[in-house]
């Protein structure tokens, strides 16, 4: 069965969105950038770092990339600004050799059949002298919410453990992603953690999102018998902590990693 499911955008917003909206802000502020530049959103998905650039990069453009017709459908449907979007491979980008200042990309790279390709088409795509820069969730350690779940999942299901996202994406950690980088001939690489909170209102509120069915946790989900499902809500309801009211905070982080295509 296929587990990567990447079609309904609006169940990936309320399962993603929100939380790669948040880290998208701090990714950006990070990024040295000037007013006015072209930028390429490699791997868009429902548009939430392509919206963050467009709200506070003050760019000339902003052209968003996608194989997914079903994400891409929800990201022009809430686009604002110098703003369009694609559906495309990252794999074979579709612009001319230098024409962009920035190719960045959120959440998607380590989803590429081949990460190496779509970084040199990052860097294929950006001048000389541009920025190359991207964000994975650190899936091993540092995101609260998928580390619960599948410690959970692998409670309820040890099948699930083959499944992991943490086991599945070890290029999801610094050194991993400075080789990659550095291995793209570019220069001036940095890997920097970015943390942000994740604050649901109660369990129904951290649960239903992962009967969405989009991305691997909620494809998993969709796939077990309702027992097997109910086992696993009730193991995750046991291991997250809950503040008296019914709250449950966590924390997320993910790991940015940024060069420059060599001048």
């Amino acid at each position: 069965m296929e587990f990567d499911v990447w079609e309904a955008g609006p169940a990936y917003e309320r399962y993603m969105g929100r939380w790669s909206r948040r880290v998208a802000e701090r990714f950006t502020a990070l990024a040295g950038h000037a007013e006015g530049m072209r930028w390429l959103d490699v791997g868009c998905g429902t548009g939430a770092l392509t919206a963050v650039v467009a709200a506070r990069c003050r760019p000339r453009l902003v052209l968003g990339c996608d194989r997914s017709a079903g994400f891409v459908e929800t990201a022009r449907a809430t686009a604002r600004g110098p703003v369009s979007f694609v559906v495309a491979d990252a794999t074979a980008l579709p612009v001319a050799d230098g024409v962009c200042d920035a190719a960045v990309s959120g959440l998607a790279l380590n989803f590429l059949p081949e990460p190496a390709a779509g970084v040199a088409e990052m860097a294929r795509a950006v001048r000389p002298g541009g920025l190359v820069a991207a964000y994975v969730w650190d899936y091993a350690e540092g995101m609260g919410l998928l580390r619960h779940f599948w410690d959970a999942a692998t409670t309820a299901d040890p099948a699930a453990a083959e499944l992991d996202e943490g086991r599945r994406f070890p290029l999801c950690r610094p050194d991993p992603l400075h080789a990659l980088w550095s291995e793209a001939d570019l220069h001036e690489v940095r890997v920097t953690p970015v943390v942000v909170p994740m604050v649901f209102a109660d369990l129904s509120d951290l649960w239903s999102p992962f009967l969405g069915g989009q991305g691997p946790a909620p494809a998993y989900v969709a796939s077990l018998p309702p027992s097997t499902r109910d086992r696993l809500r009730d193991a995750l309801d046991t291991s997250v902590p809950k503040q008296p009211d019914g709250t449950i905070t966590l924390t997320a982080r993910a790991w940015a990693v940024s060069g420059t295509r060599p001048r």
